[in-house]
């Protein structure tokens, strides 16, 4: 077919293909992200004998190593080029995917107990060093998944920009991203399911495995457009359509990017503007993703792999799939209004931040029925989607593009530590609730404590923005002459 649309002049298609693969490696990476969450309350809880002060330490763990590695990572892919640098960002964060189906052997085998069994009737202080030693196991095996993780999106990112123009490109990024969304809908219908079957050591490995394949399929498919053999002149000359002008415009952005080094990005208060709204609001995402399977099993008794607790997960991410809709608004105002993008950009961040405090209804209404609070949390998790689309553009607003990646690097590690506060604050706070009968609002117990960390979830969005609104009150783009 590729020989036929040269002989003819008609343009081939093969940058779309291209885009699947970048779409299906962003939908593994999202499976892989959430095998621990959707198989820790029912399968992996009991057999180490952890509470959700373990939990939390890997969750927060997880996602400060992720933060760091992001800074590193695009440089990575840089160095490596696309193709070796997604095929080692894949690999590792596979490697780190079916080391979790590991932690029990190799508990088992620190101990001295023979077997799977043995463990989950361990009583006394042999609990202590079992859950102990598993959490270590599972913490090594989160690293390596987050390392690797990370270099995720740079890689996709630096494929979608060799192979799509400027034009097109944001439509391609949307179409990869989609895999983040689709990922999460899966897996609540696989993995419970899984881990059912055939043990949750099985769920990590099968779908650790994904990876491998595809990075079989990876290895043969990319190579640059300009040497592929199935991306004829026609498109090729499409994909490289907007290189010339980039020439013409050389000099100038030469003059305008100005490198900057890290310590230096401290000096602006965009950069703090940025960074605290991720500190503030990173977390929240994370503390729905982590811990939304264990609320309902705490809460309601309803396990992931039973029918009502995967239709629940599965329409939780399907309500976050609105936030598609985000995107858009700040057009939409800079198009009936004339305000340049950071104001605009500014005002929907404020109408997201306020979507959030329906999540103060989770618990309320928890006692109706488990899918209000579901639903509730949904929106919640669709509102901080479309809040990041937008903080994430915000360092453009202000940032010439040579200090991007560095702003949000140092973004990414503000919202790491915001996360990693906000995980073990929710795993401490949930063990004591549970041996202390606390109560809160007419709460007892755990419950009391979800409804306190809903309480914070609710109204971050609202803080982080009325601090980033004091630092930079107005559009101020950063003059680096």
């Amino acid at each position: 077919m590729s020989k036929l649309n040269a002989i003819s002049g008609k343009m081939t298609q093969y940058r779309w293909a291209i885009c699947a693969m970048l779409f299906f490696a962003t939908t593994v990476n999202y499976l892989d992200r959430q095998v621990l969450s959707l198989t820790f309350d029912e399968f992996i809880k009991p057999e180490f004998h952890w509470d959700e002060n373990h939990y939390g330490n890997i969750t927060g763990l997880f996602s400060l190593v992720y933060a760091i590695s992001m800074l590193f990572a695009g440089r990575f892919v840089d160095w490596m080029g696309t193709k070796k640098g997604f095929l080692w960002a894949i690999g590792v964060w596979s490697v780190g995917a079916c080391l979790h189906a590991f932690c029990g052997v190799f508990t088992e085998a620190f101990v001295g107990i023979g077997s799977k069994a043995d463990l989950v009737k361990a009583t006394g202080n042999v609990t202590v060093v079992i859950a102990t030693i598993s959490m270590y196991a599972f913490i090594v095996a989160r690293t390596v998944l987050a390392i690797g993780e990370a270099g995720n999106f740079p890689a996709a990112i630096k494929t979608t920009a060799e192979y799509f123009p400027k034009k097109d490109r944001a439509f391609a990024t949307s179409i990869f991203n989609a895999g983040a969304s689709v990922g999460a809908l899966v897996a609540p219908l696989s993995i419970p399911p899984l881990a059912k079957a055939f043990g949750w050591e099985a769920a990590f490995i099968v779908i650790g495995v994904l990876g491998f394949i595809w990075m079989g399929f990876w290895v043969f498919m990319y190579k640059k457009p300009e040497d592929h053999p199935k991306v004829n002149k026609a498109e090729l000359d499409y994909i490289l359509s907007d290189r010339e002008v980039n020439v013409e415009k050389k000099t100038v952005e030469a003059k305008e990017d100005k490198k900057l080094s890290f310590f230096e990005c401290f000096k602006f208060k965009q950069t703090w503007s940025f960074a605290f709204g991720k500190f503030m609001t990173d977390g929240v995402w994370w503390f729905f993703l982590f811990w939304t399977p264990s609320y309902l099993n705490t809460q309601f008794g309803i396990k992931t792999s039973d029918g009502l607790g995967m239709a629940l997960i599965f329409t939780l991410y399907a309500v976050t799939m609105l936030s598609i809709y985000g995107g858009k608004l700040p057009t939409i105002i800079i198009n009936k209004t004339g305000q340049n993008p950071y104001a605009a950009r500014m005002k929907t961040m404020l109408i997201f931040a306020f979507i959030p405090l329906v999540v103060l209804l989770a618990q309320p209404l928890g006692t109706i029925s488990p899918w209000l609070p579901i639903i509730l949390i949904g929106l919640g998790g669709a509102a901080h989607q479309s809040w990041s689309a937008n903080i994430f553009s915000t360092v453009g607003d202000m940032f010439p593009k040579s200090a991007i990646a560095t702003i949000t690097g140092i973004g990414g590690m503000a919202g790491g530590f915001g996360s990693l506060i906000l995980q073990k604050t929710a795993g401490k706070l949930f063990v004591y609730a549970g041996e202390t009968n606390m109560t809160f609002l007419g709460f007892e117990g755990k419950p009391a404590g979800y409804f306190m960390i809903f309480c914070f979830c609710a109204v971050a969005y609202l803080i982080g923005w009325s601090v980033m609104k004091t630092l930079v009150p107005k559009y101020s783009p950063v003059n680096l002459k």
